[in-house]
Formats: C-alpha cells, sequence, structure tokens
C-alpha cells in the first residue's frame, strides 16, 4: 500500500490519463471489461486521494482525454474518405472532440470531491450521481454526442435488463459504483483491513441485489405481444464507402443489393436495405435535370421487380428540398434529407421518414461560412447539407404494423428514439458504418442493443458493410452478419413487448436516481460530522 500511496501522491495525473486510457478498452470491440472496472476503480481511488478541488477537476479531465481518445479512434478513419482533407487531420479531430468531452468526466470528479472526499460511501455515491447527469449532459449540450455511454460495457451481462427501469445513464451509474466499492475492497486486501473488505463485499452484494430488483420491476410486465410476426430479409450488400458514390458504380452496387434480395419463396416479407442504399431520388415532383435520365417510375420499377406481392421494401434514399422562386422545372435544390422510405410491390410509396439528428461535418457544416473559407467541408460528397426532420416517428409498413426509424447515428441517444404517441412494433436502424474503421461498427451496434432494452422493441439493423443484426426486445442478437462480407438474414421478425418502466417514463428515471445517490451521500455526510 505505500508504493500505491506513493505513486498517488507522485503521478496523479499520469495515472488518470493512464486509467482513462485503460477504461475505454471495455467497450466493443475489445470487450475487456473487468479492465475498466479496474481502471476506474483506479481513477476514482486517486481523485479522493487529492488535495485541491483543481486538482480533482484536472484529473478528471485528463482521464476524460485517455478515456475518449482510445473509445473514438475510430473517428479519424472517416477522414480517409474525404479527398478535400489530409488523412492526419483525422487524428486531430480525435483529440480536439476527445479535450471537449473530457470535461464531464472532470465535473464528475470535481462533484465528487466536493460532496463525498474522506468519507468512502458518500465519495462512491457521489461518484455515481454525478457521473449520470453529466452523462445525461453530455447527451444534448451542443446537440449532443453521447457515443459510448459507459453502461454499454455492460450490455452481455444479465443485469443490463435493469436499463428497462433506470436507463443507460442509470446503468453507468451502477457501474461506476460498482468500480468504487471494487476499489475499496482491493485497498482493504492490500492493507489487510477486513472490516473494509466485508464491509465492501457486503455493499457489492446489495448493489447487486438492486439492479437485479430494478430488472425485475422494469421487466414484470414486459411480457411478448403474441401472434404470428412477419417474414424478414435483411440485405447487407458490401458497398464499402470508396465504391457507394463513385460514378458508373449505380448499377453494379443495385445488382448487389438485388441478388441478395430476389428469393423463390412466396409468403410476403418486410425487406431491409441500408441507410442511402441507391443514388436515385423515389419522389416526383424534382426538375427533371435531377434525375440524371433515372426518372423515379423507372427506379421504383426497378426495385418492384425484386419483390414479391405482398412485399414491403423499407431503405435508406435521398430527399432534396428547393427553393420557391423559379419555374417549376427551373427550381434549384438547396438542401436534402437523408430519408427512410417505405415502398410496396406495386410501387407505392408508403411513407417516409426524415432523419432528425444529423452528424455535425458528415451530414452538415457548422459555421460553414466560417469553415469554407478556410477549406473545410463535410466529410460525405455533396455540394449542400441536409436538413433535419422532426423527431422520432412511426410509420405504417402495411400489414405488417408499425417500424420506429433511427438512421445510423440516431440510435445512440437514450430515451430519444421512439414516438411516445405512437409506439411501434419494432425499430429499424439502417445505418453506413463503412467508414466507422474497425471499432466504431461492433460499438454501434452494442449502444443499439441497449436502445432495445430499454425500450422492450425488436431491433433491425441494415448496413452496408456490417454489422447487420437482427437483435430481440431484450437485446439478444439472433442473427448478424459480420464486418466485410456479403450476405443477407432470412428469419421471422422478433416480438416486441409491452412498454417498458423507461419507455414510459424516460430519462427522468436515472436523473431520479442520480437524485437519490446524491442526497444519500449528503446524509452521509451531515451525519458523520
Amino acid at each position: 500500500m505505500p508504493i500505491l500511496t506513493n505513486l498517488f501522491h507522485k503521478y496523479p495525473f499520469w495515472l488518470s490519463l493512464f486509467a482513462g486510457a485503460l477504461s475505454a478498452t471495455g467497450f466493443a470491440p475489445l470487450g475487456l471489461w473487468p479492465l475498466s472496472l479496474l481502471a476506474l476503480a483506479l481513477w476514482i481511488a486517486i481523485v479522493d486521494s487529492l488535495e485541491s478541488r483543481k486538482a480533482a477537476f484536472y484529473s478528471g479531465w485528463l482521464f476524460g482525454l485517455g478515456h475518449f481518445v482510445v473509445g473514438l479512434n475510430w473517428i479519424a478513419k472517416a477522414f480517409t474518405f474525404q479527398a478535400a482533407m489530409p488523412e492526419w487531420l483525422g487524428y486531430i479531430a480525435v483529440v480536439l472532440l476527445s479535450l471537449y468531452l473530457a470535461v464531464y468526466p472532470a465535473l464528475t470528479a470535481l462533484g465528487a470531491w466536493l460532496l463525498g472526499k474522506g468519507r468512502p460511501v458518500a465519495f462512491i455515491l457521489a461518484f455515481a450521481g454525478f457521473w449520470i447527469i453529466t452523462e445525461w449532459l453530455r447527451s444534448w449540450v451542443f446537440s449532443g454526442f453521447i457515443w459510448n455511454p459507459l453502461g454499454v460495457i455492460a450490455v452481455d451481462a444479465r443485469h443490463a435488463l435493469s436499463a428497462r427501469s433506470i436507463g443507460t445513464y442509470g446503468l453507468s451509474g451502477v457501474v461506476i459504483a460498482v468500480a468504487g466499492l471494487v476499489g475499496s475492497a482491493i485497498g482493504g486486501i492490500i492493507t489487510l483491513q477486513w472490516r473494509i473488505i466485508v464491509r465492501r463485499a457486503f455493499d457489492l452484494a446489495i448493489i447487486a441485489i438492486g439492479a437485479g430488483t430494478l430488472a425485475w420491476i422494469g421487466s414484470g410486465d414486459d411480457l411478448p405481444n403474441e401472434g404470428e410476426q412477419p417474414d424478414i430479409t435483411v440485405v447487407q450488400p458490401n458497398i464499402g464507402q470508396q465504391d457507394k458514390w463513385q460514378a458508373g458504380y449505380e448499377e453494379q452496387n443495385l445488382a448487389k443489393l438485388a441478388g441478395l434480395t430476389v428469393r423463390p419463396e412466396e409468403e410476403p416479407r418486410i425487406l431491409f436495405w441500408p441507410e442511402a442504399a441507391i443514388p436515385d431520388y423515389l419522389e416526383t415532383g424534382y426538375p427533371r435535370r435531377y434525375y440524371y435520365g433515372r426518372p423515379p417510375e423507372m427506379v421504383r420499377a426497378q426495385l418492384t421487380g425484386l419483390m414479391k406481392p405482398g412485399d414491403i421494401l423499407v431503405l435508406g434514399a435521398l430527399k432534396l428540398e428547393f427553393g420557391d422562386t423559379g419555374a417549376p422545372d427551373e427550381r434549384r435544390a438547396i438542401g436534402a434529407r437523408n430519408s427512410v422510405f417505405a415502398m410496396d410491390a406495386d410501387q407505392n410509396l408508403l411513407g417516409r421518414y426524415d432523419k432528425s439528428h444529423l452528424v455535425p461535418y458528415g451530414e452538415y457544416l457548422p459555421m460553414r461560412p466560417l469553415l469554407s473559407a478556410i477549406g473545410l467541408s463535410r466529410l460525405a460528397p455533396g455540394d449542400f447539407d441536409f436538413w433535419p426532420g422532426p423527431g422520432p416517428q412511426s410509420l405504417e409498413v402495411g400489414p405488417f404494423g408499425k417500424a420506429g426509424l433511427q438512421v445510423c447515428y440516431e440510435i445512440i441517444f437514450s430515451g430519444q428514439v421512439v414516438d411516445q404517441t405512437n409506439r411501434p412494433d419494432f425499430i429499424f436502424n439502417p445505418s453506413n458504418d463503412a467508414w466507422f474503421g474497425a471499432w466504431g461498427p461492433p460499438q454501434h451496434l452494442a449502444q443499439a442493443q441497449l436502445r432495445a432494452i430499454e425500450e422492450g422493441l425488436p431491433i433491425i439493423r441494415s448496413t452496408p458493410t456490417g454489422i447487420s443484426a437482427v437483435i430481440t426486445s431484450k437485446g439478444k442478437i439472433v442473427e448478424h452478419i459480420p464486418m466485410g462480407q456479403a450476405g443477407r438474414i432470412d428469419t421471422k421478425l422478433p416480438s416486441p413487448e409491452n412498454p417498458t418502466l423507461f419507455a414510459r417514463h424516460g430519462n427522468i428515471l436515472p436523473l431520479g436516481l442520480a437524485l437519490i445517490l446524491l442526497i444519500c451521500a449528503i446524509a452521509i455526510r451531515l451525519r458523520a460530522r
């Protein structure tokens, strides 16, 4: 113990940076969650050993820097697909983004230090409570970037079902509490203070029982809806980002999708294609020059030629927005929407969903006049920005019920993926992870699993290069197509469940849990005076 204490006093900030980097190994694809718990335990102990609020904040900021640089390394890969910007800029972008995101762990460390310093149980409760609050803040401040909430490292654990009651951010608080108690117990083992060991073992047992109880409360009435579920086909064509928008590749890419879609069976099914599956426009009414010789009637006929009677095709495509000036055929496109369309076998468009949570620098360029003047551009091709849609909506898919739509990045926002006034039967998450490197796609999939658990709804994911998957309402992946492979999934759509506790009340539940934790921490501190 003296050696460890000396390290804390001599190198607290370097250790904080190291602990942050190590903590990110619990996320996919590595999944080394025991290392994450140990890293979190180390950092919590470091913060408790510091003598000033400034040092506590700085320790949290360095922890966050290491945590996000490692966990978000895949973002650098996106810059390799934009010729207008050098590849090395991607690594700078990861660091700059991490410098900002690290503020949230820093605020957690500062809050816990101020409220619980010197009182182990109060300190851990405060740490968990403040982590929940700052993670929730990260989901909406400056439009939000909540990739890899800490609770994701527990997605495959039985206690992840507690997210049905307390949501992902509440689950993150449970992870922090467990890590803090593990660290305290390890300290007791090192110093042979058996009283501490027994206390922390007891505390861990209480947390385990509590998390299990929350899972039971949240899932007590979440019974699967009965009835025959429809057949579905999920298509993954393995079309890389480098080929997606290349001129002359349109027919080749469509042939890949077609070859994986056609089947001899006659039973009606829902077909799921990826985000922006085709470059053509499906809606009529645009000036003719925008159709490039392929009017929407021709495109729809080509698509329905792949379908059987009764089939529904749900696919990603673009919609254009036009200015109001000029003759109908002379209008100029001024914006676009990243959309999902549902179409039946008679070429009828059943509805459209427009993506709401757009990706900064990917789908629009913030402060465009300033940044474009210095040569920066969007990471995705195009001459103008995408426009956001109105938010979560349910789309009628004929006799198959209602689909909730969340395009790509949108699925990471806990409590913001379902229209509560028109609850869907499942969620379709078309995505394009082809520019997310090796780490991004499995991380994206894990976050989709948590949305299924929270909402009690199955989730279908179709991506160009993987990972496409069918996820049950309890977050289990029943079938998937690995990264870098072409393939299709033919199966039954998993059953939805009745709305979970979280689905009914949303993020008020984890925030309520955070408030309870902080009140308990204050009570412990006051009683100890």
